[in-house]
């Protein structure tokens, strides 16, 4: 059944249903659907004008379905049984999640990391099919993705031309190389925004590539497309995304995801929301948690909002707001980006642009263009380099130093991020700290891996409320990999982001501690301890 199931609990409807109906009575809901660019104010109108095609997507994605299904039979009929996607952000996030609630195989490469790249160039080289996607097609890690993957298959004497699949916005830089050059291309509607195109090309040539059902998730989002545009006070959209709103407005910023579906949906909630809503100082920072008994779960109170995701059952709540919400992928997605919008609209900031991300993009290409000078660290404690402002940071030691970035943390509105710069698959385990450290603090912990969270809750760490406290972690790779036709190595590029947005943060006067590993693995232990 495609249907989508709504509960919401809060100690006072007063605030929501007023909202909801003025949203009613101004008519935003199908003012969305008819794409109208003036919902969110004069300061949004151009950048809404060119990104509102998403509400139509269920419809005008249908023709590739077919294309794509094709190009997958072709290439099986090849040998071809791995696809490989290299992308960032909007373009990874959302074919992570439909193959994994399809239950198939795909390869995510949104790194950076020479060691993860070098692994995805050793598994099935010979059968994979890669896909490389960047909207704008000139994103830097896509970039390098591609010119490794082009290498790799000529040192190996394959014809790159018969192994890689481009997409990309009609126009760009890599449309017109891709084409010229005899790759298969497939072009994305560029009047979709990035973290708004899990129904484009970006999430479906990917996912169906793989094997996952595309065409049974567009009939998903095309079975409640009516529900979701509707003035209606059971618009599911219009009632989630009134609820993030006003307590947004209300001073609740955290938005506790208790994802229980176990395709990692959460992953891409959190892009879509921090990404869209954190910026001049406002927005909503998503917290992922695997369910609501996580020693990282935060109850619906103070300044957190809990939904959960898989779930409609949600016990009445009196002191907090709450929401659970229930349905199948494609519906589950296009609810959530009608609710993001809506609440965009009701903070009063434009939900189609992401400035901050590019301020941390241009840091980092700013390094690497007039090389990177690493400067000397606070200290060096058996092996992990420390680096932070002298103006908190007076400790010589990794456990001081950690014990003095929580310091700075507010304890009534703060949060903590965790940002590592590592290998996403080999480094897996280390994420549990997060938990561990959530328990001990009683406050949100977020976990990032670079690069990854740049294109993700990146802005918000940046263009939200300051409110966060910032726990970087690098590495020396194991072995650096060279990027072919480029003046810097893939360990250089990492560094560089690592750096670029670390740069941005402390302009912004956030606290940033980095600590930086030459064994990773020792490096890693020593952490893992000092948090507890």
């Amino acid at each position: 059944m495609n249907e989508l199931h709504l509960t919401i609990a809060v100690p006072d409807r007063t605030a929501l249903d007023a909202k909801v109906a003025q949203l009613i009575e101004t008519a935003v809901a199908s003012r969305i659907a008819a794409r109208d660019s003036t919902v969110w104010g004069p300061d949004a109108e151009s950048e809404a004008s060119i990104r509102l095609a998403w509400v139509d997507l269920a419809e005008t994605s249908r023709p590739l379905v077919p294309e794509i299904e094709a190009l997958r039979s072709e290439l099986a009929a090849k040998g071809f049984d791995h696809v490989v996607l290299g992308g960032m952000g909007g373009s990874s996030l959302a074919p992570e999640v439909i193959c994994a609630a399809a239950s198939v195989d795909i390869t995510i490469l949104d790194s950076s990391d020479p060691d993860q790249v070098r692994n995805a160039l050793a598994d099935r080289l010979a059968t994979s099919i890669v896909v490389i996607s960047s909207k704008s097609g000139g994103t830097v890690e896509t970039d390098s993705q591609k010119r490794a993957f082009e290498a790799a298959y000529r040192a190996a004497g394959h014809d790159p031309l018969e192994h890689i699949v481009i997409v990309t916005d009609p126009g760009s830089p890599l449309d017109e190389s891709a084409r010229e050059a005899g790759y298969r291309v497939f072009n994305a509607d560029p009047e979709v925004g990035g973290r708004y195109s899990a129904l484009t090309a970006f999430g479906l040539v990917p996912s169906g590539l793989a094997g996952a059902p595309i065409g049974q998730l567009l009939d998903e989002a095309a079975s409640v497309a009516d529900e979701l545009t509707s003035d209606d006070p059971t618009n599911a959209a219009l009632l989630l995304g009134t609820l993030i709103g006003t307590a947004a407005v209300a001073g609740v910023d955290k938005l506790v995801i208790a994802d229980t579906t176990g395709n990692g949906v959460g992953d891409w909630i959190e892009q879509l929301v921090a990404e869209s809503t954190g910026k001049q100082g406002h927005g909503v920072l998503p917290v992922v948690v695997p369910d609501t008994a996580a020693p990282n779960f935060t109850p619906a109170t103070d300044d957190s909002i809990l939904v959960i995701v898989g779930s409609s059952d949600v016990a009445e709540s009196t002191s907090g707001y709450a929401a659970g919400i229930e349905g199948p992928l494609g519906a589950q997605m296009l609810l959530w980006e009608y609710a993001t919008v809506i609440a965009g609209q009701i903070i009063g900031i434009d939900p189609f642009d992401q400035p901050d991300v590019e301020s941390a993009k241009i840091a980092s290409r700013k390094l690497l263009d007039s090389g990177i000078s690493i400067p000397d660290p606070a200290f060096v404690d058996e092996g992990i380099s420390a680096y932070g402002e002298s103006s908190w940071l007076t400790a010589m030691t990794v456990a001081g130093a950690i014990e003095e970035l929580l310091a700075t943390l507010d304890p009534a509105k703060g949060y903590v991020a965790i940002q590592t710069y590592l290998d996403r698959e080999r480094d897996a385990s280390f994420a549990v700290v997060r938990e561990t450290l959530a328990a001990k603090l009683g406050r949100p912990v977020t976990f990032g891996w670079g690069p990854r969270f740049l294109h993700s809750t990146g802005q918000y760490h940046k263009g939200g409320p300051d409110t966060g406290v910032y726990l970087q972690i690098t590495a020396t790779p194991d072995n650096d990999l060279e990027i072919p036709d480029r003046p810097f190595t893939f360990g250089e590029f990492i560094t560089a982001q690592a750096l670029g947005d670390g740069s941005v943060l402390e302009a912004k006067g956030r606290p940033v501690l980095r600590l930086h590993l030459s064994d990773r693995v020792a490096g890693l232990q020593r952490i893992r301890e000092a948090l507890l």
